[in-house]
């Protein structure tokens, strides 16, 4: 086993332990919901307007911490991140009343918009391009992890010790995490080896060329888009299942927890097939565009329980296999040295739809339109389609103009 290799582990290892943290991070609050009204005095739509104001700071900085990520630093700021989102719930350990739940709703969007620049860049820059592929689905598969222990382990502590036991948690298991990476400090990673889109890219202190500026824009709708259909599902597939097909309740949240799981072991295999072809816009649409027939299935045919717990996990299967691809596709739009600004850009599109997906499906389901929901998403993922394809066929005209 070469260094080479160690320092690439151990660098994948790093980056993925902290998206874990950031995705438990981002799941505290909402994991608790349920106790938290009679706790702090508040009613859910209180509640709904902290976890906005996470979602609309991390949107905010993002993209500007991006261009601080190429910088700084991505190591650096990681470990920056981890300490000030530790530091967010530590304060509600010490005062776990509404206003301070705001104000550390706040603190942990800044932390939040830190992860994404920092991990992609330190992977796009220390990992071979030969396994690129299935380093960023290991990464993405630690964040849905900490999406999946977040609630079980947060409700547990809370229901058996308290709500400031449950904070404390979420701000332990990021300090442990910052520990480990200020023991081991930053790995010292092989010279990257650009790919061959990434020849021509500029260096970190100049601009965006046109095409470039024009990839990023197409791209942060991608991402918005994204966001928009697998949010319909993870957020509100339940209530839509009860409300709108008479599904019972144990029925729909067995079928939710089939897509959550089932998409993070998509993102395994995704990373797989993202190692093994260069027409990543082409496996993106082929898996979005199965996976928006099946929603659209959910909704035409009377599946029994069974069958709709099948179809919903397969369905989710296949968005997670996109991930590797997306994250490759922005990979390849990034000029050399600027991956944190680029990955910060574009990542600002899953802020966005962060805020506006949870509006428009509470319109649907208020107005009685609950199969408007999962249409909404099949519709988001089709369009998500046609612009992997778009971004394929530029790349493909980019890498034949080179030639």
């Amino acid at each position: 086993m070469t260094a080479g290799r160690i320092s690439q582990r151990g660098l994948l290892a790093q980056v993925s332990a902290a998206h874990l943290v950031s995705h438990f991070h981002i799941m505290t609050v909402p994991a608790l919901l349920p106790l938290l009204p009679a706790a702090m005095g508040v009613s859910f739509v209180d509640l709904g307007l902290a976890i906005g104001v996470f979602s609309i700071v991390t949107a905010v900085v993002q993209a500007p911490l991006g261009y601080v990520v190429d910088r700084l630093g991505a190591h650096r700021l990681l470990m920056a991140a981890l300490a000030l989102g530790s530091a967010s719930f530590a304060l509600l350990v010490l005062w776990p009343v509404f206003p301070v739940l705001v104000a550390a709703m706040a603190l942990a969007g800044v932390a939040n918009g830190v992860y994404h620049p920092s991990d992609y860049a330190l992977l796009s820059r220390g990992m071979s391009p030969d396994r690129m592929g299935r380093a960023f689905s290991v990464h993405t598969f630690a964040g849905f992890l900490g999406n999946a222990l977040a609630p079980l382990a947060l409700v547990w502590v809370a229901v058996a010790f308290g709500l400031r036991p449950a904070f404390a948690l979420s701000a332990g298991i990021g300090l442990a995490v910052l520990a480990v990476l200020v023991v081991r400090g930053a790995p010292v990673l092989p010279a990257p080896v650009p790919g061959p889109a990434r020849k021509t890219g500029a260096p970190p202190s100049a601009g965006f060329s046109r095409q470039a500026i024009r990839s990023i824009m197409v791209l942060t709708l991608f991402f918005l888009l994204l966001a928009l259909s697998t949010g319909a599902i993870e957020r509100f597939l339940v209530s839509a299942l009860v409300q709108g097909f008479e599904v019972p309740l144990p029925t729909a949240n067995l079928a939710l927890t089939a897509f959550l799981f089932a998409s993070a072991f998509g993102v395994l295999a995704g990373g797989v097939l993202a190692d093994r072809t260069r027409r990543h816009g082409v496996v993106g649409a082929a898996v979005f565009g199965l996976a928006a027939v099946l929603i659209a299935a959910v909704v035409l045919l009377p599946l029994p329980g069974h069958a709709l717990i099948a179809t919903l996990g397969l369905a989710g299967f296949l968005t997670g296999c996109i991930a590797p691809s997306r994250d490759m596709l922005v990979r390849a739009a990034s000029p050399a040295g600027s991956e944190g600004r680029v990955f910060g850009i574009v990542s600002t599109g899953f802020s966005v739809g962060g805020v506006a997906g949870p509006v428009l499906y509470g319109y649907l389901l208020d107005g009685g339109m609950a199969a408007g929901v999962l249409w909404a998403s099949a519709g988001f993922m089709a369009l998500t389609c046609l612009i992997a394809l778009g971004q394929e066929a530029g790349m493909r005209r980019r890498r034949e103009g080179a030639g």
